[in-house]
């Protein structure tokens, strides 16, 4: 009986080790995304040659991140893991939410889809490792969202020729214009 009720503690212990490296990898993870994510940004905006957009994205990312940092000293949050009351908002989904927002607003869902995903695993990973709440992320999302709707422009393609392509119930339509 004693052997059994040992061996399910340790088992216990065990998963609880499991566990504490699961939320490790994830955190890690999330923050090299919050990272990588305005990076690609840039990335895709030198690939494009689009210069303006580098500068929406520096001034978007500063704002976001700049006044996540401000509220942050403002407000007085305390973190869940009880660190510190620096919990709102969260700074590192703020990096993240800035490149996803900004990808999203200039050069449409194409782009900004995909990075919306990664920008909510960094806010999923920020509070599994219970350094803020679904709210501290949520605000800093938010903030990132009003600074590339405020700063950031659609980009104009060189030619000016757009296509679209629209689901219809029969097929599709194919729409082509020309900007003068």
């Amino acid at each position: 009986m004693r052997f059994a009720v040992l061996a399910a503690v340790l088992l216990c212990l065990g998963d609880q080790g499991a566990a504490a490296k699961e939320n490790k990898t994830i955190t890690t993870a999330g923050t090299g995304i919050a990272i990588a994510l305005p990076v690609i940004a840039a990335g895709i905006t030198a690939y494009k040659q689009d210069w303006t957009g580098t500068a929406e994205l520096a001034a978007t990312t500063i704002g976001t991140v700049g006044t996540a940092f401000a509220l942050k000293q403002i407000v007085r949050s305390r973190r869940p893991d009880g660190r510190d009351y620096k919990s709102f908002p969260s700074d590192t989904t703020a990096l993240a939410a800035s490149g996803s927002s900004f990808l999203f607003r200039r050069y449409g869902w194409q782009y900004g889809l995909p990075a919306f995903a990664a920008s909510q695993f960094v806010s999923y990973s920020r509070v599994q490792a219970n350094k803020h709440r679904w709210y501290d992320t949520l605000a800093s999302s938010a903030l990132a969202l009003g600074y590339a709707s405020l700063l950031t422009t659609r980009f104009q393609k060189r030619y000016n020729v757009y296509s679209e392509l629209e689901p219809a119930p029969d097929g599709a339509m194919l729409h082509l214009s020309y900007r003068f």
